[in-house]
């Protein structure tokens, strides 16, 4: 694939244009057709796979790209920024402030409804939609930026992993989750004797996939959510050959995995309901994105960083932090799986849900436009004037 598929802001592209396309279709004449064809269920379920293709794409394709989040989680956890805790310190304090704010508005909001336990979908940030904005608008800004923004977001997913593993865990099987856990055990040692240009590697290649497919069909069944297997498949695997499958799979994860989880979501019939008559679910979603967000991130982020501001501490202004913030209200691809498993029985909270997120990510990302752009004008302002002063 062309090297621009690899760009953040390739992946933010893509993915909202799929989104907004999913969401025309579903209120156009198409809506109904397109409808009963992402209800039309695969002809698998003598081997216990009677999935719709809506679901084939939220169980069985977005595993790929839970995958590479764990790939790239496990190299920032070894070798990258979070590697040493005096730097991860800040974005881990900061990430947990962008949970718990949101969630805590959300409730606030929905206090008093059968809604409450759509918690949890607010509390995700899109890692590739906000370093997609920051690229498109945040030239000249300082790297130390991108660098908190990405470890923050990592974190950010690593407690969504561990919110769609122990919240929306149903009838567990421990007989199958253990099945599981075996294979994971071999899969990591298969992976420990990949040797680039040895003769047994094509077979182990092939080994490995048979059983990463057996390990996401055994979590399938074991109630915990089927992407998880795609987390623990990226975090057991060997970092040399995890960044070799991250460099060959991104593009796909990047042109078709998250497009077209997009547009399944987004794929919704606006409700023809008046704006009062939208349940608290729609306000308390639009609210905690973009509010809860920043001043999670901005509170947490700002406090932790005056806290633990020393020698080999790299210190964020205040205005970067926020920066970082606005941009963590951008939910998408996260949350829009956070609502589905959250309202899985009531779809028409889950179609509100979907839009509430799909606006209050929309507003975020105008926010971190403009926020973004300001800050960069300043910074290369700055650097001109210095610039000038210098040659003087």
């Amino acid at each position: 694939m062309p090297s621009f598929v690899r760009s953040p802001r390739f992946s933010a592209i893509a993915l909202l244009s799929a989104a907004v396309l999913g969401l025309v279709i579903a209120n156009t004449a198409l809506g109904p057709g397109l409808e009963r064809g992402l209800d039309w269920h695969t002809p698998w379920g003598a081997i216990g796979l009677d999935l719709s293709i809506a679901h084939w794409v939220s169980d069985g394709l977005l595993a790929v790209f839970f995958l590479l989040v764990a790939v790239e989680l496990k190299h920032e956890l070894v070798a990258g920024e979070l590697a040493n805790p005096k730097t991860a310190v800040v974005p881990a304090i900061a990430a947990v402030g962008g949970v718990l704010v949101p969630a805590l508005v959300y409730l606030f909001v929905a206090s008093g409804t059968p809604y409450t336990h759509g918690w949890p979908i607010p509390t995700a940030t899109d890692i590739a939609f906000a370093l997609g904005v920051l690229a498109m608008f945040g030239r000249g800004l300082p790297s130390t930026i991108r660098v908190f923004l990405l470890a923050l977001a990592v974190l950010d997913d690593l407690i969504a992993i561990v919110i769609i593993a122990v919240v929306f865990a149903h009838g567990t099987d421990f007989l199958a989750l253990g099945g599981a856990a075996v294979l994971l055990v071999v899969f990591a040692v298969l992976g420990r004797r990949l040797r680039p240009g040895s003769r047994a590697q094509p077979f182990l290649i092939v080994a490995m996939a048979v059983i990463g497919l057996v390990t996401w069909w055994l979590v399938y069944h074991s109630g915990v959510h089927a992407t998880i297997a795609g987390v623990a498949l990226g975090l057991v695997l060997p970092r040399r050959p995890g960044g070799t499958l991250h460099e060959h799979v991104e593009p796909w994860s990047n042109a078709i995995v998250l497009p077209v989880f997009a547009f399944v979501s987004a794929a919704v019939v606006i409700p023809a309901v008046g704006i009062s008559e939208l349940s608290p679910t729609f306000w308390a979603v639009v609210l905690a994105l973009p509010v809860g967000k920043v001043i999670g991130i901005t509170l947490f982020g700002t406090i932790s960083g005056r806290l633990f501001r020393g020698p080999g501490r790299s210190t964020l202004s205040f205005g970067s932090v926020m920066t970082v913030g606005v941009l963590g209200g951008i939910g998408f691809t996260v949350s829009l799986l956070m609502n589905e498993l959250a309202f899985a029985a009531n779809q028409e909270i889950v179609d509100e849900g979907v839009l509430a997120v799909l606006v209050g990510s929309g507003i975020a990302m105008v926010a971190s436009a403009v926020v973004v752009s300001v800050r960069a004008r300043r910074y290369r302002q700055r650097r001109e004037l210095s610039e000038a002063e210098a040659t003087e």
